[in-house]
């Protein structure tokens, strides 16, 4: 459902958008990469959903820029 519920949020994105929201997600995933190195990391589920949603991201824009070229 949540899975759902954002791809919806990233396909009413513009280009910009996602760029910004590939951007923050790289910038969790780095956080998030820092604190199972340092064995801070509790939820390690969410370096999968983060990794999901950079590709989520990154192929809407690339169907957006297909779409305006054709």
């Amino acid at each position: 459902m949540k899975s759902r519920q954002r791809l919806s949020d990233i396909k009413t994105m513009t280009e910009d958008q996602l760029n910004d929201e590939v951007l923050k997600l790289k910038k969790e995933q780095f956080n998030l990469r820092f604190q199972r190195a340092t064995g801070q990391l509790e939820n390690t589920s969410r370096v999968r959903v983060v990794r999901r949603d950079i590709a989520r991201a990154k192929t809407i824009a690339a169907q957006k820029r297909v779409k305006e070229q054709g």
